[in-house]
């Protein structure tokens, strides 16, 4: 993922060793050292035993742990960073054992999916009382991670970090002859609000005849959104995938960002949406929900606009607000870039990053 990308070619302080099951898309993301551990051939069957018959979280054979802590003292580690909560339960016989302080860090739907699962619940409660340091990317998830059994003085909010040299602010102002740009970027999932944002641009269209709304990304609800513009009668552009190249240039061109988040039938939520931050980097605002964390980089009428998770009424009323005060709009547009510049600088966050490396690895010292 490209946030993760970013984090560790960023670092300065330590050397980056990165461990993977498969490398891909190299000449997007180059890096070394890597070293690659790929699933054992009996993969399919530990996944029918431990999910479908023992009805517990899939996890990695002891040989597996043995093999990877092998590795950690062969690359001379001296911590472990693991990416992603459900990857620590997957890999909790390797933190059991593992020679070194480990950190793991959440980011979303990574807190709740699947805590429903009494099995899947005490092993996350197992993982969380064995690493040395527990990464929130939000307020909203440190809560999460509580309610899990999480000890509070393990979790530390690191937040995502925003290259804003990649990300060049543009003062938006409202476009004279009314044809408004706006977009959402994401991934077509239920819990990106997809729906409630198309019924607001149907209403939003209907006083500005002339905006365009583009929905980039690509994902399982493709089919069923095509189907929901026709039913609403609006016409939206489905691009696809964009390089971060093409995104920046539309966001460039844009003039409204929206990202309705809502909580997804299996609990997931969002921590602080990526696109939603570069957007408003660029000093696009933003229209979005009370949702997890985008309340924690969005204050409501300053640097976005925030309304209740699927009021779609609410959402274009909001809009039609915004595009009819043009003193408003500049302000918020520049307010939108002032909120991520204060609290989501990709440097700052890095080196956040790496006292939190340094205090796991002094930790172990001082208790060793």
């Amino acid at each position: 993922m490209l946030h993760v990308y970013r984090q560790i070619t960023g670092i300065s302080r330590f050397r980056t060793h990165v461990f993977t099951q498969k490398r891909e898309n190299t000449s997007r993301f180059p890096f070394e050292p890597i070293t690659l551990l790929p699933k054992p051939s009996s993969h399919w069957l530990r996944r029918i035993w431990q999910k479908q018959i023992l009805k517990g979280p899939i996890q990695i054979y002891r040989s597996e742990a043995d093999r990877i802590a092998s590795e950690l003292r062969r690359v001379k580690a001296d911590l472990l960073h693991i990416y992603f909560g459900h990857i620590g339960v997957h890999l909790l016989p390797l933190i059991e054992i593992c020679p070194v302080p480990v950190v793991l860090s959440f980011h979303g739907a990574d807190v709740r999916v699947d805590m429903e699962s009494t099995a899947h619940r005490k092993a996350m409660q197992r993982v969380l009382s064995k690493v040395a340091l527990v990464l929130a990317r939000s307020e909203s998830l440190v809560e999460g991670l509580v309610e899990l059994g999480c000890p509070k003085e393990k979790i530390r909010v690191h937040r995502t970090g925003i290259p804003l040299k990649d990300l060049p602010f543009v003062q938006r102002a409202i476009p004279a002859d009314s044809d408004w740009k706006l977009v959402q970027a994401c991934r077509l999932i239920p819990k990106k609000g997809l729906r409630t944002s198309l019924r607001a641009y149907a209403e939003f269209v209907k006083h500005f005849p002339e905006a365009r709304f583009c929905i980039a990304g690509e994902g399982p609800m493709l089919g069923e959104l095509r189907e929901f513009c026709t039913e609403l009668g609006v016409k939206v552009d489905f691009p696809g995938f964009l390089s971060q190249e093409a995104l920046r240039r539309l966001y460039s061109e844009s003039h409204l960002f929206l990202h309705p988040s809502q909580i997804g039938q299996d609990g997931n939520q969002e921590g602080v949406p990526n696109a939603m931050l570069e957007a408003m980097a660029t000093g696009m605002p933003v229209l979005a929900t009370r949702h997890g964390g985008i309340p924690e980089a969005v204050e409501d009428g300053i640097s976005g606009i925030l309304v209740e998770e699927t009021d779609s009424a609410a959402l274009a009323r909001r809009m039609l607000e915004l595009a009819r005060d043009p003193a408003a709009y500049r302000a918020m547009s520049r307010a939108a870039n002032r909120a991520v510049v204060e609290k989501f600088e990709q440097g700052s966050q890095i080196e956040a990053l790496e006292g939190y490396y340094a205090e796991a690895i002094g930790a172990l010292k001082t208790t060793g």
